[in-house]
């Protein structure tokens, strides 16, 4: 029977290519590792060495909050406190009230989708884009910043693997994905870049293998190490992770965007050989 082949590149675990590795897993874009040890250390290089963070309370935010913790505490940091707030919040009034008066240099949003959205509009109401706090997303996409507009969302920190602005080679991608059916001129987000690559290394694979079996395509989807046009120089290690440059972006303020979707400025870049758990720490068993 053939075997499938498992492409994740919207999961956030960092188990698929640690201890729940499979030899038929390829994983894409930011996982929990990546996300809270690469936005700790693009932060704290710009001066954000103490931390509150704002947490989902379930695997997610509590993920990425250790990872982060454990980056900020190992490199001289320090993490002041935190606030957990269950899936779903609508009022973040009193953990914002919290995370001000910690007088944390950054505050930290573990959270993703509509709560962040929540945290970050809410935020602007109390003033702090203008204040002396640095609030940085772990987990928002451009269609979120997009939802919620520049003039809420202007001045917020965030990492991503893609953005479709960044080279040419991005924004022929976004322009074909922005012309087809029903998607009325959206931008591609970094998940949905993700599904792409991913999708396209593996044809790949398929195609120099004559087989779509996956004890044979993902091998030699490992092979590949070069020039992702989407993603920059990436490598495919053998625990299944896609090892690719992560960015630090701050977003536009209203007057700085000049096109539609023109909302981040590029701060710093991660190097794909630091953005990622190194493979030994991973407990991945088909490492030996």
């Amino acid at each position: 029977s053939t075997k499938m082949t498992f492409l994740a590149s919207s999961t956030a675990t960092s188990d698929l290519t640690g201890k729940d590795c499979s030899p038929n897993t390829i994983q894409w874009v930011n996982d929990a590792w990546a996300t809270g040890n690469t936005t700790a250390a693009a932060m704290m290089q710009r001066g954000g060495d103490d931390w509150y963070f704002l947490t989902v309370n379930y695997a997610l935010g509590q993920g990425i909050e250790a990872e982060a913790s454990n980056y900020i505490t190992k490199n001289g940091g320090k993490v002041l406190g935190s606030a957990k707030h269950p899936l779903g919040t609508s009022d973040f009034a009193s953990l914002l009230l919290q995370a001000q008066g910690s007088k944390a240099k950054v505050i930290g949003l573990a959270n993703a989708g509509a709560d962040t959205i929540n945290a970050v509009k809410q935020a602007g109401e109390f003033g702090m884009q203008d204040g002396p706090q640095k609030l940085v997303a772990f987990l928002i996409f451009i269609n979120d910043v997009h939802g919620m507009g520049l003039k809420a969302a202007q001045g917020l920190l965030l990492t991503e693997s893609f953005y479709w602005d960044l080279d040419e080679d991005t924004r022929a991608f976004a322009k074909r994905f922005a012309q087809r059916p029903g998607m009325n001129g959206k931008m591609p987000s970094g998940n949905q870049a993700g599904v792409y690559a991913s999708t396209l290394a593996y044809l790949n694979a398929v195609a120099a293998k004559g087989s779509d079996d996956a004890g044979v395509v993902v091998p030699q989807m490992k092979t590949f190490k070069g020039k992702d046009k989407l993603f920059g120089d990436i490598a495919i290690r053998a625990d299944g992770r896609v090892t690719h440059p992560i960015y630090l972006f701050e977003i536009k303020k209203p007057a700085e965007s000049k096109y539609p979707y023109d909302y981040y400025k590029l701060l710093s870049t991660v190097p794909a050989d630091k953005a990622f758990r190194p493979i030994e720490q991973g407990g991945c068993s088909l490492i030996k």
